[in-house]
């Protein structure tokens, strides 16, 4: 009653997460699942309480539910879609792949998006218990995309409107699709 658990495993290399989707960071499961759409592998953990999500919040160095960790073991790169609190329109890259993150970081500016590292150290995900490096690589990429960006994705951040998606929406996670694809990790 309180969170769902909703996951793929198509045998690829990459896994995409969104270990607080639901209405916890509001607009990762929808941007996690997008991105994998029917190739990819994918993990959402959605809290669908009606107030108070953000009670269902487990640090990332934390997260330890056993079908996620089941599944890192399969794959190859973790990706994680997580959502920064600030109203700035950019992403932040982290992780300690940064080959991949160069190649995301490139795809999302030359679709037009901002992207940054966050001054916060717990917010880059460097941690080798981040749940972004516990792939067989060892190494993987966070994306914390700040709220004012997820905004601009969504008819609003409330459950009911994030099925309303706009363009950007789109662009947003064709341009992650393409940085990966380019990373030659597809």
């Amino acid at each position: 009653i309180d969170f769902v658990i909703e996951l793929a495993a198509s045998g690829t290399k990459v896994l995409v997460m969104a270990p607080h989707g639901g209405s916890i960071e509001p607009g990762t499961s929808e941007i996690a699942q997008e991105i994998a759409r029917e190739e990819l592998s994918f993990y959402l953990f959605k809290g669908i309480k009606i107030s108070n999500n953000r009670d269902l919040h487990i640090t990332s160095t934390r997260f330890d539910e056993p079908c996620a960790l089941e599944m890192l073991q399969d794959c190859e790169f973790v990706l994680t879609i997580h959502g920064e609190g600030s109203d700035k329109k950019v992403v932040y890259l982290g992780g300690l792949n940064e080959r991949l993150q160069m190649f995301l970081e490139k795809s999302l500016n030359q679709a037009g998006f901002d992207t940054d590292k966050h001054n916060d150290p717990f917010l880059q995900g460097k941690s080798e218990k981040n749940i972004c490096n516990r792939g067989k690589s060892k190494s993987g990429v966070q994306l914390e995309i700040a709220k004012g960006l997820r905004k601009t994705f969504f008819k609003s951040l409330k459950a009911s409107d994030r099925e309303e998606t706009k363009l950007d929406f789109y662009r947003f996670t064709a341009a992650i699709r393409e940085g990966l694809a380019r990373a030659q990790v597809l």
